[in-house]
């Protein structure tokens, strides 16, 4: 790649690129569902924006491009719930999505006190399933997205955090 990949907390200046970014890599989602207005693809900017100033957001930058995002946010039962992992597709495969969950775990468990991180994903999106696995979720049940879309829900106590880290 010719520069290191840095991950980092995100600030209001980053909230366009990230949601540019979620735009592009949603699409594979969207057209692998046959619905393009799944929640990442319709979500405002102004959205993205709040999420900074209130969740904990981590971009992944190569050199100044943010290339990568993920937000978490501490739940009503103390878990924390972790969502919009992207990953820019020309650098997929490349363990980007991994550091970055990685990033949001540690704040989430050591800063923000959670106990259980959570996260869903689509049912039919075996990439995600098999970074996810692969990074210690586990499935432990199905929920239907706000946008119509089934979801496989898995989890990983944060306490095991330490062995994937």
């Amino acid at each position: 790649m010719g520069m290191s990949v840095t991950i980092s907390v995100a600030t209001e200046q980053d909230a366009e690129e990230i949601f540019r970014l979620q735009y592009l890599c949603f699409q594979s989602e969207a057209q692998l569902y046959g619905n393009y207005r799944i929640d990442p693809l319709v979500e405002s900017l102004d959205a993205v924006r709040r999420e900074i100033g209130v969740d904990c957001v981590f971009v992944a930058r190569l050199g100044d491009e943010v290339i990568g995002a993920v937000r978490g946010r501490i739940t009503e039962d103390g878990s924390a719930a972790i969502a919009r992992l992207c990953v820019h597709p020309r650098l997929q495969g490349h363990g980007i999505g991994a550091r970055l969950l990685r990033a949001a775990e540690a704040d989430l468990a050591g800063a923000r006190g959670a106990t259980l991180f959570r996260l869903r994903t689509g049912h039919r999106s075996e990439g995600n399933l098999r970074l996810y696995r692969r990074v210690g979720y586990e499935p432990v049940g199905r929920a239907k997205g706000t946008d119509g879309i089934d979801l496989i829900v898995l989890e990983k106590p944060a306490a095991t955090y330490v062995a994937t880290a």
